[in-house]
């Protein structure tokens, strides 16, 4: 056998698992709506969150929706799928006959590649970058566990959600101990997270995104505990074809779902009532609620995974072809890391200060607005590249640079799908 991975085909519309893509598609809202928040570099915040201070009601409930529903919850939900195509991608290789070592060496590849996308997506445009977390946390992950037994990846994703749950504690325990005497400081410093985003230097403010670079992507690939659980999580389940045969696990995938996404929501509540005034918390009491906030974030994104692979099962089901809203929100999900990218060309150059800077000019709500806007300009985006059967630029990118030809291997031209998208995607 070559050393060489084999390049595949792509595979048709009728192999395609629906749940991954909508999954993907429908959460890069909310990814747009946690990022968004960071470019409101000119509103004063002073509590636990990088949210500014409410200015009214309208404030109140986007913020209040954002830190209970959205804020540590969505990139959990990524990692799992990240992990879960890990698995379709080595699934697909071998059973082409590509043996074990050349898809290990394949997936390095693309890790490795993340990791690169990652540095310059901060480079040019956001800070808060996730490809470069979710590269690191593959390759370690990868080397570590990806060939190893069920039983060692529940064991170590119980290990690593206990831990989360005992700092979880710990934090709460401590909470009524913390002096009044923080109540005036700011729960995050600005000059050393987002100062980039105010700064009016286009050069200047790339370099701070350069150096908080790999202090975020060590902090949320591993340190964070949340993103490599929930990748173990993802290995484990893929290897049961939960997205691809939802109709075999439905009891379970009901379970999850409801779960998940109580504990999620209930969790986030404290931190959101915090947030919009209501508990009255200092700063730094409001810091101690982010590893409980973390922990509940974990549940609700593997419970929101759930929830749309029941949603996806409901669809098939019904053996009826599907409508406008369904395949643009799957067709952006095929391009979930293009669609990533774009969210960053259009909010960066437009909301920052280094350029057009119109964030200056914008609160919580009308932040939220143009974040759903955002979403939607992808999703139509997507859209038409899918009736145009065209795949994502990052997409075929991604691919160029990870795979390694064979001789003779025979593949569809880089940015055409004539039978369909290739269901090996990475997930922002």
């Amino acid at each position: 056998m070559s050393r060489h991975t084999a390049v595949l085909g792509p595979t048709g519309p009728a192999d395609r698992a629906l749940a991954p893509d909508l999954a993907r598609g429908f959460m890069l809202l909310f990814i747009a709506l946690a990022n968004s928040v960071w470019y409101l570099w000119a509103a004063p915040s002073s509590g636990a969150t990088m949210h500014p201070d409410p200015g009214g009601a309208l404030d109140s409930a986007a913020q209040f929706f954002t830190v209970a529903a959205v804020d540590m919850r969505s990139y959990p939900m990524f990692a799992f799928l990240f992990g879960y195509g890990m698995v379709q991608l080595a699934r697909r290789q071998e059973a082409a006959g590509v043996d074990a070592r050349s898809v290990n060496a394949l997936l390095r590849r693309r890790n490795l590649w993340l990791i690169a996308f990652g540095f310059f997506h901060a480079l040019l445009l956001w800070m808060g970058d996730v490809l470069g977390a979710y590269g690191l946390a593959g390759l370690l992950l990868g080397w570590l566990f990806f060939r190893r037994r069920d039983v060692t990846l529940l064991v170590w994703g119980g290990v690593l959600t206990g831990l989360m749950a005992l700092l979880a504690v710990f934090s709460l325990l401590a909470l009524p101990f913390v002096g009044e005497a923080d109540a005036g400081t700011s729960g995050f410093d600005m000059s050393a997270t987002a100062a980039n985003i105010g700064d009016p230097s286009l050069v200047s403010a790339a370099l701070l995104r350069v150096a908080t670079w790999p202090l975020v992507t060590v902090g949320q690939g591993l340190l964070g505990l949340a993103v490599p659980t929930a990748i173990l999580l993802g290995f484990w389940a893929a290897r049961r074809r939960f997205l691809e045969e939802p109709g075999r696990h439905l009891n379970l995938l009901r379970v999850v779902a409801v779960t998940g996404i109580s504990v999620g929501w209930l969790g986030g509540l404290p931190m959101a009532l915090a947030q919009i005034g209501v508990w009255d918390l200092s700063a730094t009491q409001g810091q101690m609620l982010t590893m409980p906030h973390m922990l509940t974030g974990l549940f609700c994104g593997i419970g929101y995974v759930a929830l749309i692979a029941l949603i996806a099962h409901r669809l098939q089901e019904r053996g009826r072809t599907p409508g406008v809203v369904v395949t643009a929100l799957s067709a952006t999900g095929k391009r979930s890391l293009s669609a990533y990218l774009a969210q960053s060309v259009l909010c960066a150059p437009v909301l920052a200060a280094w350029g057009l800077g119109l964030a200056a000019h914008m609160s919580s709500w009308t932040m939220f607005l143009y974040a759903v806007g955002v979403w939607l300009v992808t999703v139509a985006a997507a859209y038409a590249m899918e009736r145009a059967d065209r795949r994502g630029p990052a997409e075929v990118l991604l691919r160029r640079l990870s795979y390694r030809r064979t001789a003779g291997a025979a593949g569809p031209p880089p940015g055409k799908a004539p039978e369909g998208e290739s269901q090996e995607r990475t997930t922002p």
